[in-house]
């Protein structure tokens, strides 16, 4: 499974992706002109502070090429060093769906798109050739099914009432937010949720943004798991083959996650456990998972 989360501060965090358009089998992807450095990319740039990583990439690929896109795969990251500090730049796979007129800037005066092939002869660095190996390694059109375990939410012994009533705290609000910016990269249309307020809730901003509703399963919630039938309930969701994502318990998911890829993942979830406020991506084409990942908050 990979990990990303937030690294120490002596490390430049930067973020981007390799956008393809067309048949996934022949695809074209964008590649930039940077003027400053004379060089041709993938669209990337430095994270905000604070910033997730995965909207910064969001936020400089739409900078730099005026592209929206759906996430896929995470790519292996890239570290250099540059000004005497170490840079690392987290990649994704990313289909454009969108994409409006891009005034040349000082930043990016040109883009192209390239068959993959003549892409790699126009980078200027050996390591986005890298990226287009891997890019090319798996599976491009894949569906994402994000399974997040809820915010933070206080603690059962503070609260006197139905536990499934007790609500997102403070920071679980701010994790709720952070979490819509993630989905939004994945594009999901369908949320699932246990019924317990605080995983309704950690859903909430981003069904509001999008206008969708929130389906709500029992054997989600702790009291009524169900190892077999809440295993195949999963299942049967993931087999819809709609961009899901689900909201559940820390006492619940690491057994959901793992029985869905002792299903359906040729490879191995080596921890499938979720703080509050993370979340896991299953990237998965033709009833089969073909990348697992994990992200904090």
């Amino acid at each position: 499974m990979t990990e990303c989360h937030i690294h120490p501060t002596d490390i430049v965090r930067a973020g981007g992706a390799i956008v393809w358009r067309g048949d996934s089998r022949d695809p074209e992807v964008a590649v930039v002109h940077r003027p400053k450095y004379d060089d041709w990319s993938f669209p990337k740039g430095k994270l905000k502070p604070g910033e997730h990583v995965i909207a910064g990439a969001l936020r400089e690929v739409a900078e730099e090429t005026g592209l929206s896109v759906v996430l896929g795969r995470h790519l292996p990251p890239v570290h250099y060093m540059k000004g005497g500090r170490l840079k690392r730049v987290d990649y994704w796979v990313a289909r454009a769906i969108e994409e409006v007129a891009q005034e040349p800037s000082d930043e990016v005066d040109a883009l192209v798109w390239l068959p993959v092939e003549e892409a790699r002869a126009r980078l200027t660095y050996e390591w986005d050739a890298g990226l287009l190996r891997a890019f090319g390694a798996a599976p491009l059109e894949t569906t994402p099914f994000v399974v997040a375990r809820h915010g933070y939410a206080g603690t059962r012994q503070d609260w006197s009432g139905d536990d499934d009533l007790r609500p997102l705290d403070e920071a679980g609000e701010a994790q709720a937010t952070t979490i819509a910016d993630l989905l939004y990269g994945y594009r999901p249309t369908s949320l699932v949720s246990s019924p317990s307020r605080r995983c309704v809730q950690t859903l909430l901003p981003y069904a509001a943004r999008e206008v969708l509703k929130i389906r709500t399963e029992r054997l989600l919630t702790e009291t009524e798991y169900d190892t077999s039938l809440s295993l195949s309930l999963v299942l049967s969701i993931l087999d819809e083959g709609r961009p899901t994502a689900l909201c559940g318990h820390g006492k619940v998911l690491p057994e959901l996650i793992t029985g869905i890829c002792e299903h359906r993942f040729d490879g191995h979830a080596e921890d499938t456990h979720l703080r509050k406020g993370a979340i896991a991506v299953l990237h998965h084409t033709g009833g089969r998972i073909v990348a697992v990942e994990r992200y904090l908050t």
